[in-house]
C-alpha cells in the first residue's frame, strides 16, 4: 500500500488527476449540507426518521444514494438519478434508431457530443418533473409537521398557487442536479475514474457512520434485554458481506479465455512465424453499470408515485414497488438481466473484432476467419454474459432477502450487501484499474527513454 502511494506521488500527471478527484469530491460533499431557501432541514429529518420507522422505505433508498441529502431537503437531494435516467433514456434510442446509431458510428465525435447535449437537455426535463413533486412532498409533509416550509415563502401565491415556492425549490435542486452532472463530467475528463460512478460511491460510504450507529443501536449494548438486532444475525450478515466483495471481484475479474492463432507474416525479407495469444471476454462485461442503472430506473418512477400520495393506480404501483417486495425484487432481477445484455451489447462489437483478426492474419482454431467468426464470438459472448448476468442478480438481491429473512433493518442490510456493495466495490476496482494503468504507461515511458539514451 505505502509503496504504491509512493508511486502516485511520483506521477506528477496522476497525482494531479487523483487531487483533482478529491477536490471535486469534497465539494459535493458540501452541497448535502446546503438546504433549499426556505426549508427548514432538521424538521424534514425529524420527519423523514418518523415515516420510515426503520422499515423498508423507498426513500431510505434514495437518501443512501444521495448520501443524506434527500432526507434534509438540500441542494443535491435528487443526487444524479435524473442524470442516469436521461442516459438510459438516450442509450435506448440510439439502439433503436437507425439513422442516430449510424450517425454515432460514422462520425464519433460528432455524435457523442450531440448525444450528450441531448441527454443534459433530457436531465434537465426529468428533474424539473421531479423536483416539482418533490416539492408538493414537502408541502405535504408541512401540513404533518408546520414548520418544515417558511410560512413568509408560501404566503407568494399567483391564483392561489404558491408560484415563488415552487419556482425557488424546482429552481434550487434541478440546479444541483446539473451541478453534480457537471462536476462528475470533470471528474471523467480531468480527474481519475468515472464521475458519476465515484459521485454515488461517495453517498453510499457517507451512511457509513449512520449505519453503524444503527447497529449499535439495535443491539442494545447499554441493556440487559435483547435488542432488535441479534449478534448471531450481526455475524450472518458480516458473512454474506464479505462473500458479496469476494464474489463481486471474481465477477468483475473473471474473464474467458478465446484463443487466437497468428498465421506466418513476412517482415522485411524474413519469414516470422506466427504466435498464440487470446482475446479475454469478460464474464461480466457490463461491471456494474446494470445495477446502477436498474436502481435508478426503478428509483423514478416509484418515488414519484410515493411523493403524488395515497390513492390511485399511481400509490398502487409505487407500493408494489417499493424496496423488499416480491414485485420489486422481479423487477430488479429482470433489469439487472436487461441491462447487463443491453450495455455489453452497445460496448462489444464482435463483427469490427472479427474483421480486423481477418485483416491482421489471425483466427480462431477450427473457426474460419470474417462472419463465421463474428458469430462464433457473438454466441461465446451471449453465454458468458448469461453467467455474469444471473450471478449478478444473485449478489444483489441475497442480501436483502436474508436481511428479511432474520428480520434486519433494511438500512443495514442494504448497505452491508447487495445494490450498494456491488457499486461500491464495482467503483473501486474500476478507479484502481486506472491508476494501474496510468502507472504501467509512465513505468513504459521510463523505460523507452533508457532505450532511446542507449541507442544514441
Amino acid at each position: 500500500m505505502l509503496d504504491t502511494l509512493r508511486r502516485i506521488a511520483l506521477v506528477p500527471e496522476l497525482k494531479r488527476k487523483i487531487l483533482i478527484t478529491i477536490g471535486l469530491l469534497v465539494v459535493c460533499r458540501i452541497g448535502v449540507f446546503v438546504p433549499v431557501p426556505g426549508i427548514n432541514g432538521e424538521l424534514a429529518l425529524n420527519y423523514f426518521k418518523q415515516a420510515t420507522g426503520g422499515g423498508q422505505n423507498l426513500f431510505q433508498l434514495v437518501d443512501i444514494f444521495s448520501g443524506g441529502a434527500f432526507a434534509q431537503m438540500t441542494v443535491i437531494a435528487l443526487g444524479v438519478v435524473p442524470y442516469i435516467s436521461a442516459s438510459i433514456i438516450m442509450q435506448l434510442l440510439t439502439a433503436l434508431l437507425p439513422g442516430l446509431q449510424r450517425e454515432v458510428r460514422e462520425n464519433p465525435d460528432a455524435g457523442r457530443r450531440k448525444m450528450n447535449k441531448w441527454t443534459r437537455m433530457m436531465t434537465v426535463f426529468l428533474a424539473i418533473i421531479q423536483s416539482s413533486f418533490f416539492a408538493r412532498f414537502a408541502i405535504q409533509m408541512n401540513f404533518a409537521n408546520p414548520g418544515i416550509v417558511v410560512p413568509e415563502i408560501l404566503r407568494f401565491q399567483l391564483l392561489g398557487f404558491p408560484f415563488l415556492y415552487y419556482l425557488i425549490f424546482v429552481l434550487t435542486m434541478t440546479t444541483g442536479t446539473m451541478f453534480l452532472m457537471w462536476v462528475g463530467e470533470q471528474i471523467t475528463e480531468k480527474g481519475i475514474g468515472n464521475g458519476i460512478s465515484l459521485i454515488i460511491m461517495l453517498g453510499i460510504i457517507s451512511s457509513l457512520p449512520t449505519t453503524i450507529g444503527s447497529i449499535i443501536k439495535q443491539l442494545n449494548l447499554d441493556s440487559q434485554e435483547p435488542g432488535q438486532l441479534t449478534f448471531s444475525s450481526l455475524i450472518v450478515l458480516f458473512a454474506v458481506f464479505v462473500m458479496v466483495i469476494l464474489a463481486t471481484i471474481l465477477i468483475i475479474q473473471g474473464q474467458r479465455k478465446i484463443p487466437v492463432q497468428h498465421a506466418r507474416r513476412v517482415v522485411g525479407r524474413r519469414e516470422v512465424q506466427g504466435g498464440g495469444s487470446f482475446i479475454p471476454l469478460k464474464i461480466n462485461y457490463a461491471g456494474v453499470i446494470p445495477v446502477i442503472f436498474a436502481s435508478s430506473l426503478l428509483m423514478f418512477p416509484a418515488t414519484i408515485g410515493q411523493f403524488v400520495g395515497s390513492g390511485g393506480w399511481v400509490s398502487s404501483i409505487a407500493n408494489s414497488l417499493s424496496p423488499g417486495s416480491w414485485f420489486y425484487t422481479a423487477t430488479y432481477v429482470t433489469l439487472i438481466l436487461f441491462f447487463t445484455y443491453f450495455w455489453t451489447a452497445t460496448q462489444f462489437h464482435p463483427e469490427q473484432i472479427a474483421s480486423d483478426m481477418k485483416r491482421s492474419g489471425a483466427f480462431v482454431p477450427g473457426i474460419r476467419q470474417g462472419k463465421p467468426t463474428q458469430d462464433y464470438l457473438e454466441s461465446t459472448m451471449n453465454r458468458v454474459t448469461l453467467i455474469g448476468a444471473i450471478f449478478l442478480a444473485i449478489i444483489a438481491i441475497l442480501p436483502t432477502l436474508i436481511g428479511k429473512f432474520l428480520k434486519i433493518d433494511q438500512s443495514i442490510s442494504y448497505f452491508f450487501g447487495g445494490t450498494a456493495l456491488l457499486i461500491l466495490v464495482g467503483v473501486v476496482l474500476d478507479t484502481m484499474k486506472q491508476i494501474e494503468s496510468h502507472l504501467l504507461m509512465k513505468r513504459y515511458e521510463g523505460f523507452m527513454r533508457k532505450g532511446k539514451i542507449r541507442g544514441r
